[in-house]
C-alpha cells in the first residue's frame, strides 16, 4: 500500500461480511426475525404487522434507511396474497410518515431489486428499501473511501422511529 494511502475503518462491516460465510447462520436473517419477535429491539425491528415488519437495515445507505418484508420467505411479487400486498403498501407509506416524524428527511428513494442479478442481496425474500434523504447527504466519502458517514448510531436512531411509531400510531 502506498504510503499516501489513509486507512478508513468500518469495523461493523465485519459482522456483514462474517454472517456471508458462517455455515451454522441462518439461511434468510428476514425469517429468522419473523420467527423471533421476542428479538424485535436487538433486530432492530420498527414494526411487527400481522403479514409484515418495518426494520432498519443494519448496513444502511443513509440514517434511519427502512426495510420493509413480508414476514413469509418468497421472492415472487407476483404470487404474494393480496392481504400481503395491501400491508406492505400500507407499511411503506407508515415508513414515509415515521421518517418524516422521527428525522425530517427532504426526499426519499424507495425500491427494491427483484432477483440476484438485479443487485438482490437476499433474492429469495421479497424486501423494500426506504432510503430517507437529505440535501447533501452524499460527499465524497462512498467514492474514494467505499465508506458511508451515518450521523447517529442505529440503536438512537431505532429509539427515534419506534417513538414515532407510538406518537403515530402506525400500522394497526
Amino acid at each position: 500500500m502506498p504510503e499516501f494511502q489513509q486507512n478508513i475503518w468500518a469495523p461493523w462491516r465485519m459482522e456483514y461480511i462474517s454472517e456471508l460465510h458462517e455455515g451454522d447462520a441462518p439461511a434468510c436473517f428476514l425469517c429468522d426475525y419473523a420467527a423471533n419477535p421476542q428479538r424485535d429491539a436487538d433486530n432492530l425491528v420498527v414494526l411487527r404487522g400481522r403479514h409484515t415488519l418495518m426494520l432498519m437495515n443494519r448496513f444502511p445507505y443513509t440514517g434511519g434507511h427502512l426495510l420493509i418484508a413480508p414476514l413469509e420467505h418468497g421472492g415472487d411479487l407476483a404470487a404474494l396474497p393480496a392481504e400481503v400486498g395491501h400491508e406492505l403498501s400500507a407499511r411503506l407509506a407508515d415508513g414515509l410518515r415515521v421518517l418524516a416524524d422521527a428525522l425530517s428527511p427532504q426526499g426519499y428513494n424507495i425500491g427494491m431489486n427483484l432477483g440476484r442479478c438485479a443487485g438482490a442481496g437476499l433474492p429469495d425474500h421479497l424486501h423494500w428499501h426506504i432510503v430517507p434523504r437529505w440535501g447533501g447527504d452524499t460527499n465524497f466519502m462512498p467514492v474514494v473511501g467505499d465508506v458511508r458517514v451515518i450521523p447517529e448510531a442505529l440503536r438512537r436512531t431505532h429509539e427515534r422511529l419506534c417513538a414515532a411509531v407510538r406518537k403515530l400510531a402506525v400500522g394497526g
